[in-house]
């Protein structure tokens, strides 16, 4: 990873954050999306263009993947590629909440090298490097120690733990729920949160900067099946994210029964 691709979506996502605040609360434009995938608005169209003219051009051999951006089968043949969630939880940012996100990584032969996940109405910026600590404002931080089910606290849908998606009884867990899967990552990355689970088929736009951010704060982090997540495939979902500290995830992966069909939607 060259050295400063870190310290360039910091940047970038800051500069990304600016432009969203000047739409939040302040009644943006908005569309649905064909075929049910969800709102779009015009600070989500907004803070893309930046992203992708601003990165691009710092980087031009890169590849590129966002939410926002038609897909360019070229991105498969760029050594490192961008993958962007230009605001995850728009839903929320729609709803006048704070926990909306800005989600930026660089992936280099399928793993991530770099990353930022930074909310500009909290003011808080989680980032990592493959080869540094996870952060959040610039000050390291950690998964909890949390090894077994009863009584751990998981960031998931309600339905996730209905009990056909269980052996047994659903875990004895708190469940709570965020708009933005990044920002669910990384408030297991704090330890907040002991576990961040999501069984749909998921985008890979929304998990790759959290993915990063949570293995590097200590956390295990795979699909539903224990399987490892490769980045900037050409089709480019993951079957459903765990990510918990190594002895709760082993604990959760061992209960979950094997894959069912769930619906399809984004996180």
């Amino acid at each position: 990873m060259p050295a400063n691709d870190l310290f360039l979506l910091i940047e970038a996502a800051r500069e990304a954050g600016t432009i969203a605040l000047r739409h939040w609360r302040n009644r943006p434009k908005v569309w649905e999306k064909p075929e049910g995938a969800g709102p779009v608005t015009e600070a989500d169209l907004a803070v893309n263009a930046m992203l992708e003219r601003e990165l691009a051009a710092a980087r031009p051999g890169y590849g590129w993947l966002s939410e926002e951006t038609e897909d360019d089968p070229a991105r498969l043949s760029a050594e490192r590629t961008f993958i962007v969630d230009p605001i995850d939880g728009t839903r929320a940012f729609l709803e006048g909440d704070k926990t909306f996100a800005h989600a930026l990584a660089v992936a280099e032969a399928g793993r991530v090298t770099a990353a930022v996940v930074h909310l500009p109405a909290l003011n808080l910026t989680f980032a990592a490097a493959e080869d540094g600590p996870a952060t959040l404002n610039g000050e390291p931080i950690a998964a909890s120690g949390t090894s077994r089910t009863g009584g751990a606290t998981v960031l998931t849908a309600r339905w996730a733990l209905s009990p056909e998606h269980w052996q047994g009884r659903p875990p004895a867990v708190r469940r709570e729920f965020r708009a933005s899967m990044a920002y669910r990552l990384c408030l297991v990355a704090q330890g907040r949160f002991d576990a961040a689970l999501s069984l749909r088929p998921t985008w890979e736009w929304d998990i790759a900067a959290g993915d990063l951010i949570a293995r590097r704060a200590g956390a295990a982090v795979t699909d539903r099946h224990g399987g490892a997540i490769a980045y900037n495939r050409p089709e480019p979902r993951a079957e459903g994210i765990l990510a918990a500290p190594p002895g709760l995830h082993a604990d959760l992966i061992g209960r979950l029964t094997p894959a069912l069909r769930v619906p399809d939607a984004r996180a």
